[in-house]
């Protein structure tokens, strides 16, 4: 509590006025938590309710736009956006929907480190719901149990899927990880790019964004560079 009332006087001036709209605080990334911000009551739905609701409130929206929803092309539309909104590309945000994770014994007693690298990933800004996506890579160095590599790949996958900014995506990956594995010894690093930046606001189509979590004895020198060599960075 005392983190967020520190967070919440520096918004505020001597008068208890905002000093930051709720837009500028979005794209200054302003956060307080690792977790995706969630109400208490949000699977009390079934995934038909919300699908259902989704489409409701979307066809509000395209009608509000001035479309024509009797048009062939369109009148689908606010079903498969409630659709793909809950089945898909935000399917992430409900734990029913995290990947099964098996851990096995280090039979081969490899004690080196591990990188899957160029996960490609599709995620969605959560200031604007458009777009980022990129590559993530990811490594670990055993302290006993091992996991299958396509469940690094799902494990990236899963929080994807949800409305995020690349910080929060960058340490939920690594810190799931680290308690799969029971080991600090994880590094994740993203590089991607956000189409609120992009397609909106100052237009940049050319830039991307670098994120990275370094645990255990990947916050050693030689470890980090060796990680850094094998992605090519």
């Amino acid at each position: 509590m005392r983190q967020n009332e520190t967070l919440l006087n520096t918004l505020l001036d001597n008068n208890g006025k905002l000093l930051l709209t709720d837009e500028e605080i979005g794209d200054d990334h302003i956060s307080t938590s690792v977790d995706t911000p969630m109400r208490a009551d949000a699977f009390e739905l079934s995934d038909d309710e919300k699908i259902a609701q989704i489409e409701y409130h979307f066809r509000q929206i395209m009608e509000t736009l001035g479309l024509d929803l009797t048009d062939d092309s369109l009148k689908g539309t606010p079903k498969r956006v409630a659709k793909m909104y809950v089945k898909e590309i935000f399917s992430g945000l409900d734990p029913k929907n995290k990947p099964s994770i098996a851990l096995f014994e280090n039979k081969y007693q490899y004690n080196e480190m591990l990188v899957e690298k160029n996960i490609s990933f599709y995620s969605n800004c959560e200031h604007h719901f458009v777009p980022i996506f990129g590559k993530a890579h990811v490594a670990y160095i055993a302290e006993g149990k091992v996991v299958g590599l396509s469940k690094l790949n799902r494990i990236v996958q899963h929080y994807a899927k949800r409305p995020q900014v690349q910080e929060r995506l960058t340490v939920q990956i690594a810190k799931d990880l680290q308690e799969i594995l029971g080991t600090e010894n994880v590094a994740v690093m993203i590089d991607a790019k956000h189409l609120c930046v992009a397609s909106r606001g100052v237009k940049d189509d050319t830039s991307s964004t670098v994120t990275s979590y370094y645990g255990g004895k990947f916050q050693e020198e030689s470890v980090r560079q060796e990680f850094l060599k094998y992605i090519g960075i």
